[in-house]
């Protein structure tokens, strides 16, 4: 027999029997977890568009599509506000990516058939913004920022929450301790966005209450409606905090200094 994945199981489905089945539909009988594989064939293909736009090599961080595209306060501040998505699919090296599908790899098979594609979307997307908004708060101006890490701090404090909320303290535990490492990393390895990476915990961790706010009958009878306008506006209240903090240099277009990820 085949060891079956470790998983989440929502309160609705714990009573249910599982069926067995073999074959091509076996995968999409259990949830299946198509959202993460889609995310993380975007994110390749944007990675190798960058090598394909740089100056050759496996790096990409001096790929034009990082200047267009990568999260600069200031030109967010100009009304280039599609920095605070596109940003999150571009990566600054080969190992930058690796680590980050990895992690979206894992989590995603955990949490999405556990949850629904469409929450995680939101899960995902939610955390995406609100880390754009922590880099823009505490990052220089001048600064950019690319990655899927906020996405991916926002996934790993969602699955901790939902895990522990389902009583399922193992698996809570150890996304803890991952959760803990990579704090302990981004505060102490240089040229790694600190904003960002706390701005995508905080939002994933609020999508993670609402979830089991939901599931707990905290939400009333109408529990996925509110869970999903509150995911939707925490989105938008990161879109609409990012446009206020961020200020202008004019200028800065010629001046890029950094590039923290």
């Amino acid at each position: 027999m085949t060891p079956t994945p470790v998983g989440m199981r929502c309160p609705e489905c714990s009573n249910e029997k599982v069926r067995v089945r073999t074959g091509p539909a076996a995968s999409s009988a259990v949830g299946g977890n198509p959202a993460t594989i889609t995310l993380i064939a975007i994110n390749v293909a944007v990675f190798l568009a960058e090598m394909a736009t740089g100056s050759g090599g496996l790096s990409s961080a001096s790929s034009d599509l990082i200047n267009e595209f990568g999260l600069v306060g200031a030109l967010v501040a100009d009304g280039e506000t599609y920095r605070l998505v596109t940003s999150g699919f571009l990566h600054a090296g080969m190992m930058h990516i690796a680590f980050n599908m990895i992690a979206l790899y894992f989590l995603g098979r955990v949490l999405e058939p556990s949850i629904g594609t469409l929450r995680f979307l939101m899960v995902y997307f939610a955390s995406l913004f609100a880390g754009s908004f922590g880099a823009i708060l505490l990052s220089a101006n001048n600064e950019i920022t690319v990655g899927a890490s906020g996405a991916v701090f926002g996934l790993f404090a969602a699955t901790f929450i939902i895990a522990w909320g389902r009583g399922l303290g193992a698996i809570a535990n150890e996304i803890g301790v991952i959760i803990g490492i990579n704090l302990l990393l981004t505060f102490t390895i240089s040229g790694i966005s600190i904003g960002g990476h706390l701005g995508g915990l905080v939002g994933g961790a609020i999508c993670g209450l609402l979830v089991i706010a939901g599931e707990r009958g905290y939400l009333g009878s109408n529990a996925k409606v509110i869970e999903y306008a509150g995911m939707i506006g925490l989105a938008v209240v990161a879109i609409v905090a990012s446009i206020s903090v961020a200020e202008p240099l004019p200028g800065l277009r010629f001046a890029l200094l950094q590039l923290p990820f």
